[in-house]
């Protein structure tokens, strides 16, 4: 009898927990670093997944979304404007956002889900992977380092210099180029170095790496890069310079090649999230951050030309180092590709 009394009465807590739950509405605050492909995508991705569960849980997700475009006060003004808004929880698109939303949230308590956040123990967002430990869990774009670089040598055994090109600012590449250097120098090959911290310095630093002939380029899941990659992508290819990159929106905008996670299912995941400790009650401190498989290769079928390889050859020396290879054509952003 004590038995079936406990179980009426946790049946009866989980459908009060249901009729609270649904007509409920939740304000989401999302705040995007940058303007480019692989964030916009993780961005309408959550909005996307969030409507779906509304529909499906009788609830409705209000969300607030805005782009800082990279300048540290208009992020700060923005995540105020959230606060003072009242918002039930915060969404940060890339590394950045997310250390300023953990930094403002630390007094109020207000639960913050980052997106695309490639080293979080790195930066101390978090005390674990496994339990984060406060009011902030999320998704990480964690990059192989060492599986990009393979593909590298896969197709050029011979290369003698490769270019990394970053921006020195970004969190995002901290870890992966000093992996980098550790991988090159453990294979005896010379590295040169090419930064810039705006789309006008990135240029240049592209222009550099193409007179000074290197053989390959790589760039991590790096966001000015990203964002400058429509403006470099031929210059790299009229010199006949491969570019290894981080993620398959670089590809999209012209790189050789982009190595990576899913973005659009990294932003269905982090919607997920939301979902679960809005409507579900989850504790962000317990929540494990989510890191996916960095096993497809997306080439982009132009430049592959432009450069004088042939597709179906190179993918055939990548396969055995992805779990899955795809196609793709230039483009500004993945809805242009109809």
């Amino acid at each position: 009898m004590k038995k079936i009394i406990c179980t009426l009465i946790a049946l009866a807590m989980l459908l009060g927990m249901a009729a609270v739950a649904e007509g409920t509405t939740y304000k989401v605050g999302i705040c995007n670093f940058v303007d480019d492909a692989s964030l916009n995508q993780i961005v309408d991705n959550i909005e996307a997944r969030l409507a779906a569960i509304g529909e499906e849980q009788g609830v409705t997700f209000e969300i607030n979304y805005d782009n800082c475009n990279t300048d540290a006060s208009v992020m700060s003004q923005i995540i105020a404007n959230f606060i003072a808004d009242g918002v039930d929880l915060m969404v940060g698109i890339a590394t950045p956002v997310a250390m300023q939303m953990q930094s403002a949230t630390e007094d109020n308590g207000i639960p913050v889900v980052f997106a695309a956040v490639s080293d979080p123990l790195g930066v101390a967002l978090v005390d674990s992977l496994e339990a984060p430990g406060a009011n902030i869990t999320g998704t990480s774009d964690f990059l192989n380092t060492n599986a990009v670089l393979d593909l590298i040598f896969a197709a050029n055994p011979d290369a003698q210099t490769i270019g990394l090109l970053y921006d020195v600012g970004q969190d995002a590449s901290t870890t992966p180029i000093a992996d980098a250097k550790a991988y090159l120098d453990g294979k005896g090959i010379a590295y040169k170095e090419y930064t810039g911290t705006n789309t006008s310095e990135v240029i240049l630093a592209a222009q550099a790496a193409a007179a000074d002939g290197v053989d390959a380029v790589f760039t991590p899941t790096d966001n000015t890069i990203m964002a400058a990659e429509l403006s470099i992508y031929e210059t790299l290819a009229e010199a006949g310079i491969p570019h290894y990159t981080g993620a398959d929106s670089f590809a999209l905008n012209g790189a050789f090649l982009g190595y990576g996670v899913d973005y659009a299912n990294l932003g269905v995941e982090t919607a997920n999230m939301v979902a679960e400790i809005l409507v579900n009650g989850a504790d962000p401190a317990a929540t494990p951050v989510m890191t996916f498989d960095n096993g497809t290769a997306t080439i982009n079928t132009e430049t592959c030309e432009a450069i004088g390889f042939d597709f179906d050859a190179v993918s055939e020396v990548f396969a055995p180092y992805c779990t899955s290879i795809q196609s793709i054509t230039t483009a500004e952003s993945f809805d242009d590709l109809g």
